[in-house]
């Protein structure tokens, strides 16, 4: 466990529970930044013409990681800029199913538009309300999370896959933001039609950067208007029209994208399922104990899988009591949020139920 800690230097002074709100950058992605800057300051041209190969090699690389063929692998800057533009391809009457209080880049760019939009509720039947609201409203589209990012209410593939089988009508657009990076992923398998997410938290890729993974039929559904130079630009955005390149117009940064390949290289040789062990493991740890002091509302403690993200409740002052003992996480209403990665440790864990109880007790 040390080994894996060694490799994220913020570890040495932090107990950092905060990576739902920025995974840890790693020395590895931090030395490809510090090179590709180097070649740029010495190189400049020179280097810039090489950075059609970088993508491809990217693309390559995250498509082998999510089993999604490269060509259907979107490298896009963050989960906003893809979703949108994604959006501006949907009919406008189109009905869209979303998740009531989901992330507000889901909900608020569905609802800035003209859409007849439905919902069902979070909570400890959040999978009964999916299926029910797909069943009563037939929608054109289910836009969501796959995580929560406040409480983290984790809705899990193998159901998600269910439902779409269900549903074959429905387009299912997932955020996968506070999901990739936390278990092993079969994009195809999951038969999930849009995955996009930003790669600068649980993929500890650093900002700038994020993915979207589709599958072979979503350009028949889906007509984006944005177009650019770049968009005709590569190994996989040959030809006019090119759907992938709808979402790719203009230069792409291979600083940003090349973090993606240098942080997929470190889970690898990690090894994704100890990586996803981990997490469950610190889950449920932290699940237990969290429940014994009563932190948890019942829509978490009811369901029977969660993710590694908690709200604990509190306010500003809990979360500056738990900063002055150096013990990172966020404010996120209605309390503190705490998440657990890989590099986390079960001993962390025992101190912030120490530092609750003293807290709790004063």
């Amino acid at each position: 466990m040390k080994n894996l800690r060694k490799a994220f230097p913020a570890l040495r002074q932090y107990v950092y529970l905060n990576t739902a709100s920025c995974g840890l950058m790693s020395e590895k992605v931090f030395e490809y930044r510090q090179d590709h800057d180097l070649d740029l300051l010495i190189a400049g041209s020179i280097f810039r013409d090489k950075h059609g190969e970088v993508l491809e090699k990217v693309r390559e690389t995250a498509g082998d990681f999510f089993s999604c063929a490269p060509n259907r692998v979107g490298l896009i800057h963050n989960f906003s800029s893809g979703f949108n533009t994604l959006l501006s391809g949907i009919n406008s009457s189109s009905r869209i199913l979303l998740l009531k209080e989901d992330y507000p880049s889901i909900n608020w760019a569905v609802n800035s538009r003209e859409f007849d939009v439905c919902y069902a509720k979070i909570d400890d039947k959040l999978e009964q309300n999916i299926e029910e609201a797909l069943s009563e409203n037939k929608p054109d589209l289910f836009c969501f999370s796959i995580v929560q990012y406040e409480n983290g209410i984790k809705l899990s593939i193998s159901f998600l896959k269910e439902m779409k089988e269900k549903f074959p009508d429905t387009l299912f657009v997932a955020d996968g933001t506070q999901f990739l990076g936390t278990e092993k992923f079969d994009f195809d398998a999951s038969k999930i039609d849009v995955v996009i997410a930003s790669c600068y938290k649980w993929m500890n890729a650093g900002y700038g950067n994020a993915v979207m993974l589709f599958q072979e039929d979503v350009p028949k559904k889906i007509d984006p208007k944005s177009c650019g130079f770049n968009s005709l630009q590569g190994k996989y955005k040959a030809h006019e029209g090119n759907f992938l390149g709808k979402f790719e117009p203009g230069h792409q940064d291979s600083l940003n994208f090349g973090s993606i390949m240098a942080a997929i290289k470190l889970i690898n040789s990690v090894g994704i399922s100890l990586i996803e062990e981990r997490i469950k493991l610190l889950s449920q740890k932290a699940k237990e104990e969290f429940k014994k002091l009563g932190l948890l509302e019942d829509a978490v403690v009811n369901r029977a899988q969660h993710s590694s993200i908690f709200n604990i409740g509190g306010d500003a002052k809990l979360l500056q009591f738990l900063n002055d003992k150096n013990i990172i996480c966020s404010l996120k209403e209605p309390g503190v949020r705490v998440s657990f990665h890989y590099y986390n440790t079960e001993e962390e864990i025992d101190l912030l139920v120490t530092a609750l109880k003293e807290y709790f007790q004063k």
